[in-house]
């Protein structure tokens, strides 16, 4: 004759499936999250760079341009900003 399980047997295999469901999730949203923040990071610094980059070398190659465009923004920053 067969027995028939508990029913602690049953709930402690269903809390012992649900704790390693948790683990497994808790395990693939760090890797997850781990993996976004080095693409975040890749995005936005190579692009900052490579801007960067390319205005120096405008203002190599066209300084007296480079130097009215630096007035400009900067006359209309500081007018933005005075109290």
């Amino acid at each position: 004759m067969m027995s028939q399980p508990t029913t602690t047997q049953v709930n402690g295999g269903a809390n012992l499936a649900g704790e390693n469901a948790r683990s497994t999730a808790n395990r693939v949203a760090h890797s997850a999250a781990e993996a976004t923040q080095d693409c975040a990071e890749y995005y936005v610094s190579e692009p900052a760079k490579d801007l960067f980059g390319l205005a120096k070398d405008y203002a190599k190659e066209k300084p007296d341009v480079a130097a009215m465009w630096a007035f400009g923004l900067g006359v209309i920053v500081g007018w933005k900003l005075k109290p």
